[in-house]
């Protein structure tokens, strides 16, 4: 199965899921409020994100003048991808990571921890930024704000099932729906599962980028080089990441924190390495 129709599929499931918990609590009206207040977060999130993230952990942008190499490779990268070259920002960390941001190649973003640099060859990091210029070429931003929209919408209507199963608002046994104790452990079970999807959704993505990025470079052995000493450092060199932007970065930046392997937002390292390898691009 592809990564593409995977995540369709993923997507699907969360469509599904929103309407039938929509459905069970109090028909279109309920599902109607829970959607917009989901879509008007989300398109906030969308539009802002890459301010947001990069304020957050303190990027600061470089010009080509400032970091003449960086710039190149991005710059090269770019144009051979056929996009826009996008603003290029260094992160002050000792985790060695690297994401990107924006919601389109128009108005994209590639930052690096000035840690990578040190740890990575050049086309090591070259294989590292072709990954993270197939995220915005992919539309990966877009496609993991639908799925955050999607799973947000999932999880508000969770809670407005549990306040309205402990007020009675539960349909009786003799109708159709749901009583107030199925509608008590729909209340729980949905945001588990909407945020386990999401979470599928995140990791189809990163071996789509793996992949396409490979490609863009030319070669797949500098990236499943790369993703193996930024795995390795990720679990030594602890990061005061957000949670919440955990899924941005090539390497999960919290795989050194055991509960948050769980729930990773990456692959395993060793997958996403195997099919590089597989790729036999070089």
């Amino acid at each position: 199965m592809s990564n593409v129709f995977k995540t369709a599929l993923l997507l699907a499931v969360l469509t599904a899921m929103l309407v039938l918990l929509g459905g069970a609590i109090g028909g279109r009206h309920g599902m109607a409020i829970a959607l917009v207040f989901a879509l008007v977060m989300n398109f906030a999130s969308y539009w802002w994100s890459d301010k947001i993230v990069l304020a957050m952990y303190g990027a600061r942008p470089v010009s080509e003048a400032d970091a003449p190499a960086l710039y190149s490779m991005v710059r090269r990268l770019a144009t051979k991808a056929g996009v826009p070259v996008p603003r290029v920002y260094i992160i002050p960390s000792e985790q060695p990571n690297a994401f990107a941001t924006g919601r389109n190649p128009e108005h994209a973003a590639v930052a690096v921890t000035d840690s990578i640099m040190r740890l990575l060859t050049d086309e090591e990091l070259e294989g590292v930024l072709a990954h993270e210029l197939s995220h915005v070429t992919n539309r990966d931003i877009l496609i993991s704000t639908i799925a955050a929209t999607l799973a947000g919408a999932i999880t508000y209507l969770a809670h407005m099932a549990q306040w309205a199963a402990f007020f009675g608002g539960g349909r009786s046994e003799d109708d159709e729906g749901p009583g107030p104790v199925a509608m008590i452990a729909m209340a729980i079970v949905a945001p588990i599962a909407a945020m386990l999807v999401q979470l599928a959704v995140s990791r189809a993505r990163e071996f789509q980028a793996d992949a396409s990025g490979a490609r863009l470079e030319g070669r797949a052995r500098p990236l499943a080089q790369a993703l193996e000493k930024l795995d390795m450092a990720a679990k030594q060199i602890p990061m005061d990441a957000n949670p919440s932007t955990a899924h941005l970065f090539i390497v999960n930046p919290l795989s050194g924190q055991a509960l948050m392997r769980l729930f990773s937002t990456h692959p395993p390292t060793a997958e996403r390495i195997a099919r590089l390898r597989a790729m036999r691009l070089g």
